[in-house]
């Protein structure tokens, strides 16, 4: 049996743009429109490793590489190769149906040529050195097969249900190829450290075509620029948009007056802590790392940014997703900060009373640049040093700095609101930090376990290990922040943090 989740084409009518006929043609004949270009500044990924995932360039990528579906302003998965697809009821296969379209090249759009190209993606993600991409490779281990089936119509079969899959396959990472090029909804025009992008006219895709449709988009430009300059760009008029914001440069956003636009935060959720990432010293007894966790004081962390709405957790998965089973509560419940302080306070200095100590505990910590990021520290600094440790900020670009540091912070928002994103990422297969082979094999053992109750009990199990293990200190939810223009449509708060271009391309009613 298959139940019918029938998704029809966007963009060929956004949102708020169903007009009747003779208004269509009143509108027409109006030079109400404004065709000139949406300035918009990407805040630059300055705490991003090579190999992460930049805004910028993913969402040049999903402006111009589609994959099989992607996201809309609001974070809904919208058709995009796809024009539609249905799922089995078992959940275990995904049926898509392709648009009646071409690739960049000129070759026709066939479940062949896409099957290809999407196993081609899937690959490159596992052969990646990016800890980020091979845990989204990880993400992907649940496809078994993927079939061709008529013309254009492929198959993704699963070996077990993945709620969470049209959301993965949105993801830029997933966009296919065909022929060394991509096929997306925009074009790209680079000079000059600006990337100005068009949107397509949806005939030239295959698509039903849209009246007035070069009158009714506007040319998109985007720039990557540091968060000082990106919203200084914004507070001068030089931008109407501000995308990618960070905890580092949150404090700069206190500069947006009410007039000039607004401040916009997701709400999202994933990991934001710190990574254990040495085995030696002090760091090298999980009582000792969880001295650390047990010293932070969460809420104090956050008060500084004053960010409404931000929930502290000592859990490393987020509570309450889909799939908790509601048994791993908040560490250390019981206890007041000035107790937990006195529990690390012992550790401590029953660690420099070994023969082998040292002397007085130094770590250091890996931040990205950033005055919220000094914020951070001078916390962490002052939270550490309440149990006797000294903090010092490790030093150098992401790659070197991490390398050499003790702690890195983490900042990374989920996919997918499953416990499958957090463990993927905390594996040992990603080289980056400590990590727990028991947790890992309690996720291999969910991967082929038969019913749903059983996957959770063993991803929950994962998270016990983890937790137990203490590579890693949760603090709460990642923050990130968008600034906003009153002008500017096409633009929506989401789960996912993640806004495209092409729904700013639409010129606002």
């Amino acid at each position: 049996m298959l139940s019918k989740r029938k998704a029809m084409r966007l963009p060929a009518i956004p949102s708020g743009l169903i007009l009747a006929p003779a208004l269509m043609l009143t509108l027409a004949s109006c030079s109400r429109y404004d065709n000139s270009p949406l300035d918009v500044a990407v805040v630059e990924s300055t705490g991003q490793g090579k190999d992460d995932r930049a805004t910028a360039a993913m969402l040049l990528r999903a402006s111009t590489v589609e994959g099989l579906v992607a996201f809309d302003d609001a974070g809904r998965v919208i058709p995009a190769l796809a024009d539609r697809w249905i799922v089995t009821d078992d959940g275990q296969s995904y049926i898509f149906r392709l648009r009646d379209g071409h690739w960049a090249n000129g070759d026709p759009i066939t479940a062949d040529t896409a099957r290809r190209a999407f196993n081609a993606a899937r690959e490159a993600l596992a052969d990646s050195r990016s800890p980020e991409r091979q845990a989204l490779a990880a993400d992907l281990e649940g496809i078994d097969e993927v079939r061709a089936m008529a013309g254009r119509v492929i198959e993704v079969r699963l070996a077990r249900p993945m709620p969470y899959l049209l959301q993965l396959l949105a993801q830029p990472e997933l966009g296919l190829i065909h022929r060394g090029r991509g096929t997306g909804s925009m074009t790209v025009v680079r000079a000059g450290g600006v990337a100005t992008l068009s949107a397509i006219d949806p005939a030239q895709l295959g698509l039903p075509p849209i009246e007035n449709w070069d009158r009714r988009t506007r040319p998109v430009r985007m720039r990557e620029l540091p968060g000082s300059r990106a919203v200084a760009a914004f507070n001068d008029g030089s931008v109407d948009l501000v995308l990618g914001g960070r905890l580092q440069d949150f404090a700069l956003t206190r500069s947006v007056g009410i007039l000039r636009g607004t401040i916009q935060i997701d709400p999202v959720v994933g990991l934001f802590g710190l990574r254990v990432m040495r085995s030696d010293g002090f760091l090298g007894d999980p009582a000792n790392r969880e001295a650390l966790a047990m010293a932070v004081d969460r809420e104090g962390l956050m008060a500084p940014f004053g960010v409404g709405g931000w929930q502290a957790t000592t859990r490393v998965v987020t509570p309450s997703l889909d799939g908790d089973l509601g048994t791993i509560g908040e560490r250390w419940a019981g206890q007041t900060l000035e107790q937990r302080r006195a529990v690390g306070v012992a550790r401590v200095r029953a660690w420099q009373g070994r023969p082998d100590a040292g002397g007085p505990v130094r770590l250091s910590l890996w931040l990205p640049e950033g005055g919220g990021s000094t914020v951070l520290f001078n916390r962490l600094a002052a939270d550490f040093a309440a149990i006797g440790i000294a903090l010092d900020r490790a030093e150098g670009k992401p790659e070197a700095g991490k390398s050499g540091a003790d702690l890195v912070l983490v900042d990374d928002v989920a996919g997918y609101p499953r416990a499958g994103w957090y463990l993927n990422r905390l594996s040992c297969s990603g080289r980056n930090g400590l990590c727990s082979p028991e947790a890992d094999a309690h996720v291999a053992a969910a991967a082929i376990a038969p019913t749903p109750a059983e996957r959770a009990a063993l991803l929950t199990q994962a998270e016990t290990e983890l937790t137990t293990a203490n590579v890693f200190i949760p603090f709460g939810t990642p923050i990130r922040w968008s600034l906003v223009r009153g002008s500017v449509s096409g633009f929506s708060p989401n789960a996912w943090g993640w806004h495209p271009l092409m729904p700013l391309a639409w010129l606002p009613k």
